[in-house]
Order: structure tokens, then C-alpha cells, then sequence
């Protein structure tokens, strides 16, 4: 077991990094771009299928658009939403629109109609700025000034005078001038000021607009690189970040990019995931580190194996969502040196980050006086606090099960524990629990279930709402869908819990997806279940979906399927039911969900034997 003292002295260097950026200082997003681009001006920032751009090449494009925007009346303080695919186009624009302190607000660009209109209205822009592959969707809800961006990829590097391939947008900011900008444009800008809004995944509502400052951006990147200790992070600058994850999401546009700028390294930008094409592309660009989110690493497991699988350049994975089976099949069949887990969220103000490589936890807490994090006993049941007699909430043992929350630290010379809200006040005042263990404190509640180990290593369990009660049991749809992921030729497993006429709490259903030639063995999964689970956790349903069903970030949407339900009068996927007697799943009827029930009640001791 690894050293507690150790460990702290990793989170002691990740402490020092992120409270390096005073809330006060002028040190911005645009300082870092313009520092690097002066450190490393002949360096790939950017590979874009053939294209390469320059950090000079990058800084000089984005002093084009920042003079564009000038001349469009925006300055210092606006807000501008941008809703691009992953493009050279995104860093671009919104690298110009930081040179002259305009908040950036990114949109989803697989949102359309009153989702879409919702997430414009949380930031208020004065201009969108649309990719051509997302203008009628804005163009459908929006009054506000549009501003279009066709494709910049066969944009000469060499020849910025060739401009046949740009779109109005580009072809006009390509006549200014691409000599450095003046820093009075951002006079007034400093680091605990708004850089971007982060749209929360919106799984359970409409999403919420994250308010994210320069300093927590810039001290993400700068966490990050303390924390891979030991692996020779940004000692020659020559790695090579692979970003397929959306640039609308904080995973990507705040954790991987600004890593990659604090290390000087080059970013491979894909427009968006696949598993085929995932190590091709790490072996022609060199891709040294990779962050990841979801199921992307159960995608990749389900690929067929190949006698080079093992022949490629990475070594980091960084990430979060990885479950022990697959992370350990991972790293066998792949060969990757060091994977950091980690736990945290868009508008969080903790984190934690699995220093230590043990699998499958994401982080670890050596000493409580050293953190701002607690894990506080939740009633899943009847969705509430366990609270003591005088009131306050109870603090969970080794081995229990509770919500991760965080001390709001308010002070003004110090960034670190900073809770940083939503654009809505009404939504950040709903995510702050307030007088917790002593008068006048405050805490973030991040609405995840966790638990931790003797040693301190925490290990996530589920989200508040996904775990559902069922034979008076608490049941992770996490742990049940981890119990399966080791079967050959599942391709995703979702785990929910659905309402059945006459009996209480909700029973669990898994929807499947099966790898395209692969049959689902009912058997087999039952067996598999039987091994790993009680019995309270066997989904009593299993419904063969023809598609994955989630986020554009990996996050499995559950909210439809627990409404579609299981019965064949709202669900046209086939269905099928546990049968203990046979040791399977048979196909619904209604008889086999009766047998079904009998079974739970006879094993339960409420009905007898001979029913």
C-alpha cells in the first residue's frame, strides 16, 4: 500500500498549482496562448486531419479574429455563444474572442429547438457565432446576430492570402492584421473573471450554464501536469493530446486543452469519436495522451483484438467513468503505462484525482484536515439527509455509502474552493447546502454517491436518483452494470430502475447493446450476474436496444428508458425477464414477469413454496 504521506505530497504540489493564479492577477487565458506561442512558435498546436497549425501560426489567426470582433462592436465583458464542431475553427474564435476579454458560452451542437433556445437564453450573447453544421439550428431559434463559420481545412498554413475555402466569417477576419494586440483591450480583465460558460449534460432537465473563471482554467491545466509526477510530462514538449471528446464540454475544452497548453504540447482535434479509427489515429500523429470520459474504453475493448495492439505510442489516459474490470482489461490488452481517474464536475469546487494508479478508484483523501471534501450520509430511499439530534448531517465511515460534498472557501485572495455557480442565481443558490456542521457554513452538493477504503481511496458508486430502492435494497446502477462488463460482445450496458404494477420500489432493468454479429446469451448473463450480485440486484428485466443510448459526452441517458418502461405496449425493442427456475432470461409475457415476482416473494419468505 502506498504511503499516505506520499500521496499528500502530490495533492500538497496540486494545492500549490491551483492557487497559484491570484483572483486578482491579469494573467489570462490569452497571457498563456501568447506565452506559449512566444515559447514554442514553431511547435504543432493543432493537427487537424492533414493540416497542421503552428502555436505563432494559431496566435496570429486568433489576433485576425480578435480585430474582426472589434469592428463587430464587441468588447471587454460581453458574452458571445459559439456553438462549433470539434474544428480548428472552435480554438479560433474563441482564442480571438479571449484576446479581447468576451466571455465565451458553448453550446451543444447536437441541441436543437426549445433545449437549444433554453441554453442561449441562460447566457444572454449578444452574437452567436455558428459552425455551418449547427447554423439552421440556431438560425431556427435565435434573434440574435449569427455569425456563420464555413470550414477552414483546406486553408492553405503557408498562404493566408488564399481564402476560396473560408466562409464569410473567416474571409473577413483574414484582411486585419495579425501583429499582437494590445493589452489595454483587455485592461480590466483579471483571472477570477468569467472566461467561459460550461453547459452542464442536462441528463435529468435543461442544462445549466457554468460559470467557469481564467484562473480555474488555468489552474486545471496546471493541476494536472504536478499530478503525472514521475511521467515525464512537458519535459521535452513534445507530447501529443488526442481530443475526440466535444470542445463544448469541460472534459475536453477545460481539462485537456488547457493541460496541453500548460505542457507546450500539440492537440490532435477529431470532429468526433471512433473506436475505429481511435488507434490509427494515435499511430499517425504520435499520440502520447489521451483523455477519456464514459464508455469510450468499453468501445474500444469491444474492437476485435489485433496482433498490434500493443504497438502505439501512448502512455497516459486521463479521465474519468472507469470501472475496475475494464480498466484492468484495458491495461492488459493495450499496454498503458499510467491511467489517472479522477472525480469532479463542470461547476464543482473539488476535486479528485487518482495520483496513486489504483485500480479503480478516483482519488484519495490521506488526511481530512488537508481537504475541503467530506462524504455525508444520504438516505437514497427518501431522498434526504441523515442528520444527527442537533441537526447537523453525519459524516460516513470507511465502507459506507454517501454524497460527496464541498466547503465553499470565500476568500478574496484565493481561488481554490471557490464555488463559481451558474448564470442563474436561482440554480446556484439551489446546489449550496448551507449550515452543515457549524453556523454559517457552506457546502456544494454534487449529487454523487461515493464511498471510500481504510487507506482513504475513494471509489464512485452512482448518481442521487440513478440508484433505485428494490426489495428493500439499495441497487448502484453502476456497480450492477460493472457486475456485466467483462461479457464478450456487449457493446453498452444501461442499468434503471422501472415501476411494476403491485410491488415496491422499482425493479432493475439493464438495456443492452450487443456488438454488431454478436447474439445475446441469455444464460450466460444470467450466470454472470448470479456470480457478482445478490440477489436483489439481478436486473429482473433485460431489453435489447438496437442503439447506445447517450449524452454526446459518454453519459448514459436513463431518464427515457425508466418512462418507455418495460411492458411491449411502449417498448418495440425485445424484452426479456428473469427466470431463476430455468437459470435465464425468457422472452416477456406476463405470465413469466408473474412467475417472476413469485420467485422474489417465495425467496423472501412471503409467500410460500407451493405457489
Amino acid at each position: 500500500m502506498i504511503d499516505r504521506n506520499r500521496t499528500q505530497h502530490v495533492l500538497d504540489r496540486r494545492a500549490a498549482a491551483a492557487a497559484k493564479h491570484a483572483p486578482r492577477s491579469s494573467y489570462t487565458i490569452a497571457d498563456r496562448l501568447i506565452e506559449r506561442a512566444a515559447q514554442f512558435p514553431d511547435r504543432p498546436l493543432i493537427y487537424y486531419g492533414d493540416k497542421a497549425f503552428t502555436y505563432s501560426e494559431v496566435d496570429a489567426i486568433t489576433n485576425r479574429l480578435a480585430r474582426f470582433f472589434l469592428k463587430q462592436g464587441l468588447r471587454l465583458g460581453d458574452v458571445v455563444s459559439i456553438c462549433i464542431e470539434n474544428r480548428p475553427e472552435f480554438y479560433f474564435i474563441w482564442w480571438g474572442l479571449a484576446k479581447i476579454g468576451v466571455t465565451v458560452s458553448l453550446l451543444n451542437t447536437n441541441l436543437s429547438g426549445n433545449s437549444l433556445k433554453h441554453c442561449v437564453k441562460q447566457s444572454n450573447p449578444v452574437m452567436i457565432v455558428a459552425g455551418i453544421e449547427c447554423f439552421t439550428a440556431i438560425d431556427q431559434i435565435s434573434d440574435r446576430p449569427i455569425c456563420c463559420v464555413g470550414s477552414i481545412e483546406e486553408l492553405p498554413v503557408s498562404a493566408r492570402g488564399d481564402t476560396s475555402a473560408a466562409s464569410n466569417l473567416i474571409l473577413e477576419a483574414m484582411k486585419e492584421c495579425d501583429s499582437p494586440l494590445e493589452a489595454n483591450f483587455r485592461y480590466g480583465l483579471v483571472a477570477e473573471s468569467v472566461a467561459l460558460h460550461i453547459f452542464t449534460s442536462g441528463t435529468t432537465g435543461y442544462p445549466k450554464a457554468a460559470k467557469t473563471s481564467h484562473m480555474r482554467w488555468l489552474s486545471a491545466g496546471e493541476t494536472i501536469v504536478v499530478s503525472c509526477e514521475g511521467m515525464d510530462l512537458v519535459a521535452d514538449h513534445s507530447d501529443v493530446f488526442y481530443c475526440f471528446l466535444p470542445l463544448y464540454h469541460g472534459a475536453a475544452v477545460m481539462s485537456l486543452t488547457s493541460t496541453a497548453l500548460q505542457a507546450g504540447a500539440s492537440i490532435v482535434l477529431r470532429r468526433k469519436f471512433s473506436a475505429r479509427e481511435f488507434w490509427p489515429d494515435v499511430r499517425r500523429y504520435r499520440v502520447t495522451i489521451c483523455q477519456y470520459i464514459g464508455e469510450v474504453c468499453r468501445y474500444l475493448l469491444n474492437q476485435p483484438p489485433l496482433n498490434n495492439d500493443r504497438d502505439h505510442s501512448l502512455r497516459i489516459m486521463i479521465g474519468a467513468g472507469l470501472n475496475s474490470d475494464i480498466w484492468r482489461r484495458f491495461v492488459d490488452r493495450f499496454g498503458i503505462d499510467r491511467i489517472f481517474e479522477g472525480w469532479g464536475g463542470t461547476e464543482l469546487n473539488a476535486t479528485l484525482f487518482n495520483v496513486d494508479n489504483v485500480v479503480g478508484s478516483c482519488g484519495r483523501v490521506p488526511y481530512w484536515d488537508k481537504t475541503n471534501i467530506r462524504l455525508v450520509k444520504y438516505d437514497v430511499e427518501n431522498g434526504c439527509y441523515v442528520r444527527n439530534e442537533s441537526g447537523c448531517l453525519r459524516l460516513c465511515n470507511p465502507g459506507e455509502v454517501g454524497e460527496l460534498i464541498a466547503m465553499v472557501i470565500n476568500q478574496p485572495d484565493v481561488g481554490a474552493g471557490r464555488f463559481e455557480g451558474y448564470t442563474s442565481i436561482t440554480d446556484t443558490e439551489r446546489k449550496i447546502l448551507r449550515n452543515i456542521f457549524v453556523d454559517g457554513d457552506s457546502y456544494v452538493s454534487s449529487g454523487d454517491l461515493a464511498r471510500y477504503d481504510e487507506e482513504g481511496y475513494f471509489y464512485f458508486v452512482d448518481r442521487i436518483g440513478d440508484t433505485f430502492r428494490w426489495k428493500s435494497e439499495n441497487v448502484s446502477t453502476t456497480e450492477v452494470a460493472e457486475a456485466f462488463s467483462s461479457i464478450t460482445g456487449i457493446e453498452s450496458i444501461t442499468i434503471y430502475g422501472v415501476n411494476v404494477p403491485n410491488t415496491e420500489g422499482r425493479a432493475g432493468m439493464a438495456s443492452v447493446v450487443m456488438s454488431p454479429g454478436v447474439e445475446f446469451d441469455p444464460v450466460h448473463f444470467y450466470s454472470t450476474g448470479k456470480k457478482r450480485l445478490p440477489d436483489y440486484a439481478m436486473p429482473l428485466f433485460v431489453r435489447l436496444s438496437k442503439c447506445v443510448d447517450m449524452t454526446s459526452t459518454f453519459k448514459l441517458k436513463r431518464i427515457d428508458l425508466q418512462r418507455e418502461g418495460y411492458h411491449p405496449d411502449q417498448v418495440k425493442d425485445p424484452v426479456f425477464v428473469i427466470s431463476d427456475f430455468d437459470e435465464t432470461y425468457v422472452e416477456y409475457s406476463d405470465i413469466a414477469l408473474s412467475r417472476a415476482l413469485k420467485t422474489d416473494q417465495i425467496r423472501a419468505g412471503r409467500l410460500s413454496d407451493q405457489v
